[in-house]
């Protein structure tokens, strides 16, 4: 299916920049980058973002990204990265928004990360939700993984 327009942070005069700052900044608060990536693509997952894992000789994404979905049951991720991927899927998921993320959610993931830490991964979560959200409404192509 092809792309309804351009990609609206090139279309927009100003708009790329700003979100790449945010990212910028995000990923100075001590929040691993490997925790920052799986929980992007969880987020990408249930919003119906596509990533392709193109063949990675040199080792520069790590493996267990396509077997984030489940998350739950895979032994491979620590214990932060999962009440990060469960706050990331509760905030995505907005099954309530009165308590999107429950008072369980936010303290199991308190006790893991700062209060720096914990906001900018829910900045992050944000942010890749509104990356998504503006790829999937403008059908733009699915996305190499880096």
């Amino acid at each position: 299916m092809p792309a309804r327009m351009d990609n609206p942070s090139l279309v927009v005069p100003g708009a790329l920049q700003p979100l790449l700052d945010l990212t910028e900044v995000i990923g100075k608060t001590g929040v691993p980058k490997t925790t920052l990536d799986l929980v992007r693509l969880r987020v990408s997952e249930i919003n119906g973002r596509v990533y392709t894992f193109p063949d990675d000789p040199a080792g520069t994404w790590d493996e267990r990204l396509p077997r984030v979905a489940g998350w739950r049951t895979e032994s491979c991720f620590d214990e932060a990265e999962r009440h990060a991927l469960e706050m990331a899927e509760a905030v995505t998921l907005m099954t309530d928004p009165q308590d999107m993320a429950s008072d369980e959610v936010w303290e199991k993931s308190a006790q893991y990360y700062t209060d720096e830490q914990l906001g900018a991964l829910v900045m992050h979560i944000g942010l890749v939700n509104l990356w998504n959200r503006v790829n999937v409404a403008t059908r733009q192509e699915d996305a190499a993984w880096r």
